[in-house]
């Protein structure tokens, strides 16, 4: 079963907003395709892959969401400067390989945000500490969003609210506040697009 879903038309003079969930997307205003893509790196990959192969390619890509807060104090909607993974060792592999898997993927936004994509929830204090250490806010989508645009040789934006604190509250957080989160992004889709 796949929960990839294409709503609209892809074309050239138009961004793709790409989501994850449904939820995070019942507010978006029309006149957009929105690709929802289902959770996780993987998922997204393939929904955008999919979506983009037969050869019409949007204008950009946007990726919209939901994250996690990493550092105390950060709340509402972020664009993000840097996405990285945090669940794939780049320096091992390179030491191992000689070649550079999954290096981080810089954007033109100049925020100074950095994300932190991998394919677990994070929902533990301990794994939020660390990966503070090297981003702000943390997520499952946004990497894929970006290296797929790169490997295509589209431009995108990565644009999260932050949902969760990314601790031991967050499975109970998330469905909470995610039609509140919904209704910002959509704010945004709004006034920037």
């Amino acid at each position: 079963m796949t929960t990839e879903q294409l709503i609209g038309s892809i074309s050239p003079d138009r961004p793709l907003l790409v989501i994850a969930v449904k939820e995070e997307a019942q507010f978006l205003p029309g006149g957009l395709p929105v690709l929802i893509t289902g959770i996780g790196k993987v998922h997204t990959t393939l929904a955008l892959m999919t979506a983009l192969a037969g050869g019409v390619h949007p204008s950009s890509l946007v990726n919209l969401g939901t994250a996690g807060a990493l550092r105390p104090g950060l709340s509402g909607v972020h664009e993000v400067s840097t996405v990285i993974q945090h669940d794939l060792d780049t320096d091992l592999l390179l030491r191992l390989t000689g070649e550079t898997y999954g290096a981080p993927v810089e954007l033109p936004h100049t925020g100074g945000v950095t994300l932190a994509s991998g394919d677990s929830f994070v929902a533990d204090g301990v794994l939020k500490d660390s990966l503070a250490a090297r981003a702000h806010l943390v997520d499952m989508e946004g990497y894929a969003v970006a290296a797929t645009a790169q490997r295509l040789g589209l431009p995108a934006r990565l644009v999260k609210i932050v949902s969760d604190d990314a601790d031991e509250g967050a499975t109970k957080s998330w469905p909470v506040t995610v039609a509140e989160c919904a209704r910002a992004l959509a704010d945004w889709v709004a006034r920037e697009l």
